[in-house]
């Protein structure tokens, strides 16, 4: 690895980097300085590992065994978020939706509100497809940058990710660096009212307060994941030190001494008990990671 500037760490813990605070460690961390630091890194492993990226680790199990392989984990250098003519705002990788969402705000561009509901960065719901109150990063994203598992930097417009629920077909290994998202004129202050909204809806119905991973399944087609859970009798349900949350059954939470195992295997229990009582099979929406 001559010449790579960011930071390598083998065996690196990652419990503390994502939002249950559990999991093993990463056989190898890598932070890089910037863009050609990157660039250069994923060129020098040349496909010869698994490599994924780590945001802010929202949406995300990371499992007790941990991560085979690189992850990646883009910093500083990558949360620039700038108005890039009158109503696109392109943004790194890194950037956390709250910011992008005040950035727009500032500017005067509409549509972008809703990235203030996402608990993740830029990479993480372009890669997904994230969304929330109505709206989805489909709506609004231009193109994104990506480097791919061989180095090579390419630009792909939205259509080349084939959006559809919470997926994309962005290949596997590969990072996002950055993308562009386009929005309509609007009031400054309006916008603002709207992500307050967003804000306080958020607060009112989420455990935000808790060690938990965002919503923890897909909602079937004409349906809502935390119903069909309440419905069958889960909200509360425990499983080791993981528990379905009381406040919203679609979320688990890792009550202080969970395990992952105990969340994920709690969210499998949940999905036994939701098709048992209504023949629905829920998909899992946070993405489980790593080796048992």
């Amino acid at each position: 690895m001559d010449g790579v500037r960011g930071q390598l760490t083998k065996d690196a813990p990652l419990a503390k980097l994502v939002w249950f605070k559990t999991g093993g460690p990463a056989d190898w961390l890598f932070e890089p300085a910037d863009l050609d630091d990157l660039k250069l890194f994923m060129e020098r492993l040349e496909g010869s590992l698994p490599v994924m990226a780590l945001g802010l680790g929202s949406n995300l199990i990371i499992r007790d065994g941990g991560v085979p392989g690189v992850v990646v984990r883009l910093g500083k250098a990558f949360s620039e978020c700038e108005v890039t003519d009158e109503l696109t705002l392109t943004c790194g990788a890194g950037t956390p939706g709250i910011l992008a969402a005040s950035r727009a705000r500032d500017a005067g561009i509409a549509g972008l509100e809703f990235l203030r509901g996402i608990p993740g960065t830029v990479g993480g719901f372009v890669r997904m497809n994230g969304g929330a109150y109505g709206r989805e990063v489909a709506d609004i994203l231009v193109d994104c940058d990506v480097i791919l598992p061989t180095g090579e930097y390419v630009t792909l417009p939205a259509r080349d990710l084939e959006y559809s629920y919470r997926h994309s077909t962005l290949p596997d290994g590969s990072i996002v660096v950055s993308a562009r998202f386009r929005g309509t004129p609007g009031d400054p202050r309006e916008i603002g009212a709207e992500m307050d909204r967003i804000a306080e809806a958020r607060e009112n119905s989420q455990p935000l307060r808790t060690k938990t991973g965002g919503s923890t399944f897909k909602n079937p087609e004409g349906m809502k994941a935390w119903q069909l859970v309440d419905e069958a009798g889960c909200r509360g349900l425990k499983v080791g030190g993981a528990q379905v949350s009381e406040k919203h059954t679609n979320f688990l939470i890792n009550t202080g001494d969970a395990t992952s195992a105990d969340i994920e295997n709690l969210g499998e229990e949940v999905r036994r008990r939701v098709y048992e009582k209504s023949g629905v099979t829920l998909e899992w929406e946070i993405q489980r990671v790593g080796r048992p």
